[in-house]
């Protein structure tokens, strides 16, 4: 198994998420590896919210930009915890058996932590 060429690919995917990332969201000051959602209605205080469907359609904006978040935050922590076990020399081993994890299965998902058998 070539580790350089999936450590590139990683690589590549996770520039691409944090441009996604920042789309969406900020780090959160407080801890580097946490994101948060940007665009608060309730902390916007140049939007006028008088109008109850202006402050609806905000919220309902929020919300979609925060399930977009968290499915791009846990995608982002995948591929920085694959990176982390190629530089532990664990990559690429199934996290139930031990076995090798089949090519054809990082070539598709290369933060994947289980071999097809045991995917979920």
């Amino acid at each position: 198994m070539d580790k350089n060429y999936y450590k590139k690919k990683l690589e590549e995917e996770l520039e691409l998420l944090e441009k996604e990332l920042k789309t969406v969201g900020t780090i959160n000051p407080d801890n580097k590896a946490d994101w948060e959602t940007v665009g608060d209605p309730e902390t916007n205080e140049n939007d006028d919210h008088s109008d109850p469907n202006d402050n609806a359609d905000d919220q309902e904006e929020f919300g979609e930009r925060q399930a977009i978040l968290r499915d791009l935050e846990i995608r982002f922590n995948n591929v920085k915890e694959a990176l982390q076990r190629i530089d532990d020399d664990t990559f690429g081993k199934c996290d139930i058996c031990e076995k090798e994890i089949e090519e054809k299965r990082l070539e598709a998902n290369p933060a994947a932590t289980t071999c097809i058998e045991h995917t979920k």
